[in-house]
């Protein structure tokens, strides 16, 4: 919705999504999220990175480059909140891979759509019964997801000017009010 909104006021857009923005991308997500095969936490680490790094050279650098507008499902800060506090790997190293995976960009703006941790888990069961397709990352603990939340609102707390939380709690319609307006602030 987003990306067909700043298209209508003339932006060029190129949306994608983390993993799976690249070729490269997709054969790992498959790799890694839609396999049931257990996967090492260190080795998801360093596969999400790995993702991103190719991410980050072969789509979102050239596309910036090109003056586009970039919007991403998904970036670095998921792996610091998903590996790194869900996974329990320590800040540092966590932060010191995704600097390596990005060469240090950072987006001018992260959209975190916070919902409970109950709330999440219940639409998870809805899209469950209407047939909607689950990866690995779908299937954690109520106390994962807590703590993944709790870090990107940590994020949030650390890097005001860049980072947004946006309440998921309501409507459709009105979390793309919020987003909207959002958005227009950094637009000018």
């Amino acid at each position: 919705m987003l990306a067909g909104d700043l298209r209508a006021r003339g932006l060029d857009i190129i949306t994608t999504r983390e993993p799976g923005g690249t070729p490269l991308g997709r054969r790992l997500r498959e790799a890694f999220l839609e396999t049931e095969e257990t996967v090492a936490p260190r080795a998801e680490l360093l596969l999400f990175s790995a993702d991103r790094a190719q991410h980050v050279e072969l789509l979102i650098k050239p596309a910036l480059e090109q003056g586009r507008t970039v919007i991403s499902d998904r970036y670095a800060d998921a792996t610091a909140a998903y590996q790194g506090a869900g996974r329990g790997f320590p800040e540092k190293t966590v932060e010191s891979i995704l600097k390596f995976a990005t060469g240090g960009l950072k987006p001018d703006l992260t959209l975190f759509f916070d919902i409970s941790v109950e709330r999440a888990l219940d639409r998870l069961r809805g899209r469950d019964s209407e047939g909607g397709s689950r990866n690995r990352m779908d299937s954690e603990t109520a106390e994962f997801y807590s703590n993944v939340r709790l870090a990107y609102l940590r994020i949030a707390e650390r890097e005001p000017k860049r980072f947004r939380v946006i309440d998921a709690n309501g409507s459709m319609e009105a979390i793309r009010k919020e987003v909207a307006a959002v958005v227009a602030d950094l637009l000018g």
